[in-house]
């Protein structure tokens, strides 16, 4: 049975939607704590590194003592690691030479271009504070929990939840006051979408295919909805997502407000977070100064005996104090070590008391702020913090709503009475890790709703404002119905707009892939596809070589890096990719996944697969296709086996769409 028929036999109540969905959350938590150990275990440090999700040649020192009584340390290197996936918030394994997976685990805290502060809840080893040190992302738990809490809540929230179990009758306002849109530059297809999400009494969808402008209908949507007086929470799953809301609707003169680790935000943006808006707030200050005040205690505090088991012998706080008062030794305690675990125990207690009044100022503060706000952003996990549970929201928007899982939407979801998601379903799909749980997680509450509620909840995009025509017509009959159109400035666009030169002294093959008016091209290559010792991935080197001579070619008629991305399904292609290219350092190589959301003047892309079996793997979700094919705005490369690629039926009118697709044969050797 397909998940959409298991969910939709599956939901007669909270307690059968709650349990399904508890259980695909474990299956996701354990298989993500699995499969990180078994890379860490498996892969080498520098290609984990190359991929984002290690760090090496580290060197630790200790950075003091943080909230909650934790140890931190800070590891620094001299070469950057912004590129790193790690990030604040993230739960690490600190190792040095190969990790089993019983090194110190610990949760990063503070982050710059050339370190990371990491906090243990245990002191760490001595050889943490060394050099040669390794970090390792491992996982990140909170945003699970979160889920879990979020589905919780759903009983307090009638409304939303029978629209969850399918007993909700969407309905619209008949009657609708003229709206004066502050962007007048959208097109009828965007402003008759914010039009319905005016509409709306309760949920709304914007289908923005590649390139048509959906979040910029979406900030839209939300001005209107602050202009009538309606308080806004607006979510995406990934921080570059909420970023580009907060930038858009700053620039029209809302007061926005970014909730998360300002690590996370664009430093452009870190103004309009929350911990830069506090800074001046008198609650906050006094926060501050009681926080300067424990850190002092805390160094007071060293200069006393603490009062370990071994030494406290049975003895509580309270009897150790009354002990000393009275100048008393017992059970071999001296009346000095008395004195001195006395002394240690009275500043923790103002230490402890100084922490609940400066963290209850904070939240003072932070409430403030916050409730003066027209519009809070954050990532759909961060609008599960603390801070935000006093607040309810007349509205939620989420962006990338098809590349969340339900139980991501349902975090900021349940703080509202009426919802607007904005994506694409034909697009890549959430990430899930778990075998067992992707069929189900991976089909999103965007489909599901549809699916429960016709298309009188959806508003498809259709001018795009990306792609040259003739890149944009295979995708747009394929997944599109059709109905896309190319906005008359990108239709006809070329590299040749860019300033470029062919030169005379070039093959045929050459000049055919570099030529202006060749817009689409399948480049075929002989090459075999192989996979490493133990690696699950796929690389292709003949197809790495075709792809760093055309890129090479590329950059010589006057491309520049920056204008030209390389994409390949698989992580070794990348890594091996990376290899072949890393001295072009702004040249950017990534998997499909990577660049969902990007674009790029040109594509080339890389698809591996390449045996006598015709068997293409994970490229038969065409999906995937579908993202990688539409992130090109002037010309598209696409280098592959053609035979391999053929056995399937789609791929197989993909290198043969005529017009405008322009067959190139590379054969090994030539």
């Amino acid at each position: 049975m397909k998940a959409e028929e298991y969910i939709r036999t599956m939901f007669k109540n909270f307690e059968q939607y709650k349990g399904y969905f508890h259980k695909l959350i474990q299956w996701e938590r354990k298989e993500e704590k699995r499969l990180n150990l078994l890379e860490i275990k498996r892969i080498s440090g520098e290609k984990r590194e190359k991929l984002g999700r290690a760090i090496l040649g580290m060197r630790g020192r200790d950075a003091g003592i943080g909230v909650g009584g934790t140890h931190l340390v800070k590891f620094t290197r001299e070469k950057s690691i912004k590129e790193t996936q790690i990030s604040p918030l993230d739960i690490v394994l600190v190792s040095r030479g190969k990790p089993t997976g019983k090194e110190p685990q610990g949760i990063v805290v503070e982050k710059t271009g050339h370190s990371l502060t990491v906090a243990f809840t245990q002191k760490p080893p001595r050889w943490v504070y060394g050099k040669g040190i390794r970090i390792d992302l491992f996982t990140n738990d909170i945003t699970f929990q979160r889920m879990e809490e979020a589905i919780g809540l759903l009983r307090k929230n009638e409304k939303l939840l029978n629209l969850l179990l399918g007993e909700a009758r969407p309905s619209f306002s008949e009657q609708m006051e003229e709206v004066e849109f502050v962007n007048e530059s959208l097109n009828e297809s965007q402003r008759q979408a914010v039009i319905n999400t005016l509409r709306a009494r309760d949920v709304f969808l914007i289908h923005g295919p590649p390139g048509t402008g959906k979040t910029t209908t979406l900030v839209e949507s939300i001005i209107q909805h602050v202009k009538r007086g309606k308080r806004v929470l607006a979510t995406a799953d990934s921080n570059v997502a909420v970023d580009n809301m907060l930038e858009r609707l700053v620039r029209f003169g809302i007061n926005a407000i970014r909730i998360g680790h300002p690590v996370r935000i664009s430093r452009t943006l870190v103004e309009h977070s929350l911990d830069e808006k506090i800074k001046n707030h008198q609650d906050f200050q006094r926060a501050l100064e009681m926080w300067e005040e424990i850190d002092r205690l805390k160094e007071e505090q060293e200069k006393y005996l603490k009062p370990v088991p071994s030494r406290r012998r049975g003895l509580t706080n309270e009897d150790i104090k009354a002990l000393a008062m009275r100048g008393k030794s017992r059970r071999g305690v001296s009346v000095q070590e008395m004195k001195g675990m006395a002394r240690w125990i009275e500043i923790q207690e103002k230490i402890n008391e100084l922490a609940q009044q400066a963290r209850y100022l904070e939240f003072k503060a932070m409430y403030h702020t916050l409730e003066g706000a027209q519009v809070i952003l954050a990532t759909n996990s961060t609008a599960g913090s603390d801070f935000l549970r006093p607040f309810e929201f007349d509205v939620v928007f989420i962006d990338e709503a098809t590349q969340s899982t339900e139980p991501s939407c349902l975090i900021p979801m349940v703080k509202g009475q009426k919802w607007i998601l904005a994506g694409d379903h034909k697009q890549l799909p959430p990430t899930v890790i778990s075998e067992k749980a992707q069929p189900y997680l991976q089909y999103t509450l965007f489909e599901r709703l549809i699916d429960i509620y016709g298309e009188r909840i959806v508003s498809m995009l259709t001018v795009q404002y990306r792609m040259n025509e003739d890149i944009m017509h295979f995708p747009n009959r394929e997944f599109y119905e059709g109905k896309l159109k190319a906005a008359p400035e990108v239709a006809r666009w070329t590299i040749a707009d860019l300033g470029i030169s062919i030169p005379e002294n070039l093959d045929d093959e050459m000049r055919t892939i570099l030529e202006p008016e060749n817009v689409v091209l399948f480049v075929h290559v002989d090459g075999r596809e192989y996979q490493k010792r133990g690696s699950t991935s796929y690389l292709n080197e003949e197809e790495a070589r075709k792809v760093k001579s055309i890129v090479e070619n590329l950059l010589k008629i006057g491309l520049r890096e920056e204008h030209i991305g390389v994409i390949s399904p698989y992580d070794d292609q990348v890594v091996h990719l990376m290899d072949l290219l890393e001295e072009y350092e702004n040249l950017e190589i990534k998997t499909v996944d990577g660049f969902q959301g990007r674009e790029k003047e040109v594509i080339v892309i890389s698809f591996v697969r390449a045996n006598e079996k015709g068997e293409i793997g994970f490229l038969n979700d065409l999906r995937r296709l579908n993202v990688a094919i539409t992130r090109p705005r002037k010309k598209l490369i696409m280098v592959g086996n053609e035979k391999t690629l053929s056995s399937h039926r789609t791929y197989r009118k993909l290198i043969h769409f005529n017009p405008p697709t322009v067959p190139v044969n590379y054969s090994k050797g030539k």
